[in-house]
């Protein structure tokens, strides 16, 4: 008679932490989830970010070289010029 009635609260409470496991199963596959998508969005910020960064690095790289070959156009030309002239 003990053995039984044991028997029977050991099923009763086994079949009872069911759902619970259920929960916890899913809850982990719902943290997975979560956890991909944050890496995914954080992946794809990177990107844009570095793909800006690229960009505006090689427009300033652009710039400065027109620059510096503008100035140095400028003094080779002036430099030309004061040779022709005679000295003062």
């Amino acid at each position: 008679m003990k053995t039984t009635v044991l028997a029977i609260a050991l099923l009763f409470g086994a079949s009872a932490s069911l759902p619970v496991f259920a929960q916890v199963k899913q809850d982990a596959k719902d943290l997975g989830q979560d956890t991909k998508n944050a890496v995914k969005d954080g992946a794809k910020d990177t990107a844009k970010g570095t793909k800006k960064a690229y960009h505006a690095t090689k427009n300033g790289t652009k710039k400065a070289w027109n620059k510096t070959k503008s100035t140095t156009k400028g003094a080779v030309d002036g430099g030309k010029a004061g040779a022709k002239e005679p000295p003062q």
